[in-house]
């Protein structure tokens, strides 16, 4: 597999390792006797770190599709 495409599949995986992280850390928010949830995880910073997650895993993504045409663009000068 070429280099390009395995890192960029490599960067698409802790991207996706990141999201799961933020979802259990959201996820895990306990509730009060009221059934409120008492707010003990930084939203905003989960929300930045979702945005930063979701901009790594479009980078890896665009750097797969950019070696795959590469790779094809290779094929058809050898062709």
């Amino acid at each position: 597999m070429s280099g390009g495409i395995q890192a960029g599949l490599e960067g698409l995986r802790r991207s996706e390792l990141s999201v799961e992280k933020i979802a259990k850390r959201l996820a895990s928010l306990p509730v009060t006797l009221t059934g409120e949830p008492q707010d003990v995880v930084d939203l905003s910073a989960e929300a930045v770190a979702l945005l930063t997650a979701q901009n790594a895993f479009e980078a890896n993504l665009k750097s797969i599709e950019t070696a795959n045409e590469m790779a094809q663009s290779t094929l058809d000068v050898l062709a």
